[in-house]
């Protein structure tokens, strides 16, 4: 089954929040869906690094972006972000960017490289326009300390009853994602990413039974997937 389908992305916006391979995720999804003859976007509502071997259009016009789109099927876009490297949202509205892409993967948080993250109060920033929110966990974060493992690891804390030194559990996971859940979201589908062992497919089973939502788990950079729930 396709990465696609597994997660039913679904032509519009799709938010992608979390940890542990968001690029990764976009990039994945985005090579898929254009193979597949849909012309996609990738940007951000927060700041994103481009990727290599895409256009990476700055700032692009309506009419660029289009014909980006047109002729290449797959295209970054954002406004760059000065002395950093990086790109922030289109100048264009969601809303625009969405009539042109048959797709809009959207990175809407920061991770800063952990493979968990729990959120500060001003994120993620998921578009009104979404109609998906795919929320990334990293397995390699199962077991080792949250200040290790976590993104914003106070925050986690506030959520959890771990200490910054203790491991990562499955329970705490999912104790922070629930309480996190906006009501104001679209449906939301969890990816379990980084399971490239028997301990790490098990914590992604203990977290499956924990959520309310679909849970599927793999490995992206290897390329296999499946559904648990």
């Amino acid at each position: 089954m396709g990465l696609a389908e597994l997660l039913d992305i679904r032509p519009g916006v799709t938010a992608v929040i979390g940890g542990g391979g968001k690029t990764t995720l976009l990039r994945t999804l985005g090579e898929e869906l254009a193979a597949a003859g849909s012309r996609v976007l990738l940007c951000t509502t927060t700041k994103i690094v481009p990727f290599d071997g895409l256009p990476n259009l700055t700032s692009p016009a309506e009419e660029a972006l289009a014909g980006a789109l047109r002729a290449r099927g797959l295209v970054c876009a954002g406004t760059p972000v000065p002395g950093t490297g990086k790109l922030t949202a289109p100048g264009l509205p969601m809303e625009r960017l969405a009539a042109l892409a048959d797709y809009v993967l959207a990175e809407a948080d920061g991770a800063a490289g952990r493979p968990l993250k729990a959120h500060a109060p001003h994120e993620p920033v998921v578009p009104a326009e979404a109609n998906r929110v795919i929320w990334m966990v990293g397995a390699s974060g199962f077991g080792r300390p949250v200040r290790e493992a976590v993104h914003r690891p106070e925050e986690f804390r506030f959520l959890t009853d771990l200490e910054m030194e203790d491991p990562v559990t499955p329970e705490a996971v999912a104790e922070a994602l629930r309480a996190e859940a906006s009501p104001a979201w679209p449906p939301v589908r969890v990816f379990v990413n980084q399971a490239e062992d028997a301990a790490a497919m098990a914590a992604a089973r203990r977290l499956a039974e924990l959520l309310p939502w679909p849970v599927c788990v793999g490995a992206l950079k290897r390329r296999n997937w499946i559904c648990l729930s």
